[in-house]
């Protein structure tokens, strides 16, 4: 669907939350507490070496607070804002700090971070100017925002990985990448998550316009782990999987 026909339904902050409410269990399961390469290997160093130093941070879609308990561990003082309350119990459980809200009305005060991490969060949020003010008004000046993304180009409706028996071809599937739209993907049996897709341009412009210099990109090849998932994995290892901006708040 069109983000803007699904921004205009009056019910979509119902439906968005409660597919995580309902799908907290799984992305536990799967994706925490060593269950998945790709964080194991590659987003939590990440996330470490980009906000090594930062002593009061911001989880934004933190979740069960996985990332948080490794900033913790380098001596952060981190809270965890999610809008799920499934995650944030578990959250608590784990020894994180929770608070439950969304991104685009943040329960904090002024310039009171001094570093906010948004994890593989924004490309399943409508309200993505509301979430780069809040983020820019928390933050302290000189303060670091890290944005951690599913990489747009390869979150295109329609895209996907093609594995051609008749022509014994295998390649990377693109779709409309222009085009600003809303799916519910089936990612596991059962399990329907929003994904929405925007161009990179969309996510810089708009940090941009609140203030969010860009000041670093990466875009990195996705980990051995998963690439051991399967054979046919091997032949999109040079296409990145993640994207990662590095921002700093300016004004």
């Amino acid at each position: 669907m069109d983000l803007e026909e699904f921004r205009a339904l009056p019910e979509w902050p119902l439906i968005l939350r409660d597919s995580w409410e309902t799908n907290a269990r799984w992305w536990q399961a799967g994706f925490t507490e060593g269950g998945d390469a790709e964080y194991e290997e590659q987003i939590k160093p990440i996330v470490r070496e980009g906000l090594r130093g930062a002593r009061r941070v911001l989880d934004l879609g933190g979740g069960e607070g996985q990332l948080a308990r490794v900033l913790a561990r380098d001596g952060a003082d981190v809270v965890v804002l999610d809008s799920s309350h499934a995650q944030l119990v578990m959250a608590h459980e784990r020894g994180s700090t929770g608070v439950l809200g969304t991104g685009g009305s943040l329960p904090f005060v002024t310039g009171c971070f001094d570093a906010v991490l948004i994890c593989l969060v924004l490309e399943h949020v409508v309200e993505l100017d509301e979430v780069f003010a809040e983020v820019a008004r928390v933050l302290a000046r000189g303060g670091r925002f890290l944005l951690l993304l599913n990489h747009p180009i390869l979150q295109t409706p329609g895209s996907g990985f093609i594995d051609d028996v008749e022509l014994g071809e295998q390649y990377w599937r693109l779709g409309p990448y222009l085009h600003q739209d809303i799916q519910m993907e089936e990612v596991d049996a059962s399990v329907f998550v929003p994904f929405v897709h925007r161009p990179l341009s969309e996510y810089v412009n708009r940090a941009s316009a609140q203030g969010l210099a860009l000041v670093h990109m990466q875009e990195p090849a996705p980990p051995p782990g998963f690439l051991a998932r399967a054979v046919e994995y091997q032949e999109v290892q040079a296409y990145p999987r993640l994207l990662v901006l590095h921002f700093e708040r300016r004004s």
